[in-house]
């Protein structure tokens, strides 16, 4: 089945879902999406400490501490 035939499939399901349906379909995509994005900034953060892109605790507490200057 291809994405479009999937996401027509998905938009009927939705249309004829219940209200506690919906919530749980909500509910599940929106975790799956958040999901993605916190695979994302580990595969970043891998990708930085591969390549020496890291600081160490001095740095850091500069780094938050600015943050507190603004």
């Amino acid at each position: 089945m291809s994405a479009l035939e999937l996401k027509q499939e998905l938009y009927e399901l939705i249309n004829q879902g219940d209200e506690k349906f919906i919530k749980m379909f909500y509910e599940m995509a929106k975790t799956y999406t958040q999901q993605l994005q916190q695979d994302k900034l580990i595969a970043e953060s891998e990708e930085d400490i591969k390549s020496g892109n890291i600081y160490d605790l001095k740095e850091t507490q500069k780094i938050i501490n600015s943050w507190n200057e603004k």
